[in-house]
């Protein structure tokens, strides 16, 4: 507590490629964090009595490790993070403990009481990320607010965002005092270039005559 506030989150995004994650929990809840994981490139052992069809094909093919056991604390060894997404309060808050000790992040599925971290709602538009979240206090709350960015964050933003990244490296190539390639990269990102954009797109798509 703060001044008798919670202590507000630090927002951030981890580059999780190569690090070595552990999943404790393979049911539907655990397969659909597992997939997050894989996404951006972790490396990951699970570890669960049973699975569902989806993790074991994972594992059969090698994308994952499986240890086909209940949890012990010497699998957060070495790990960067763990999610813990078992069916049992009780284990999820042994995990949560043993991070803790270890200094290893830990997120059990909900359970706010036993998270370093949360999943956000997010909006996704290729490179182009919005997270949401509400520490926890209502998960719905993120998930509508996901839907209404969605409608207006649209498609068209995943290329904007691959032109602006194509913009950017070439500026950052091109020798030029510091203020002005900065008001060049504001320029670049503001509405009304968005806009130019679009038209261009608009009109590159339309059937010739």
């Amino acid at each position: 507590m703060l001044g008798g506030y919670p202590v507000p989150m630090f927002p951030l995004f981890l580059k999780l490629e190569g690090r070595s994650c552990l999943l404790v929990g393979a049911g539907p809840v655990g397969e659909g964090k597992l997939q997050s994981l894989l996404r951006a490139g972790a490396r990951v052992t699970v570890v669960s009595p049973k699975a569902t069809p989806g993790v074991r094909r994972l594992a059969k093919s090698g994308e994952i490790v499986w240890r086909k056991r209940k949890f012990h604390r010497r699998d957060l060894e070495g790990k960067f993070l763990v999610v813990a997404a078992t069916a049992s309060h009780r284990t999820n808050e042994v995990i949560f403990g043993e991070a803790r000790r270890r200094g290893v992040l830990c997120n059990a599925v909900d359970d706010p009481d036993h998270c370093d971290f949360y999943y956000p709602a997010v909006v996704t538009r290729g490179n182009l990320q919005i997270a949401i979240s509400t520490g926890g206090a209502s998960p719905e709350l993120a998930s509508r607010l996901r839907k209404e960015l969605e409608s207006w964050v649209g498609p068209e933003y995943e290329l904007w965002v691959n032109e602006l990244g194509r913009r950017r490296k070439a500026l950052q190539e091109t020798p030029m005092p510091a203020p002005r390639r900065q008001q060049l990269l504001r320029r670049l990102a503001s509405r009304r270039a968005f806009e130019q954009f679009l038209r261009k797109d608009r009109d590159a798509k339309k059937p010739a005559r």
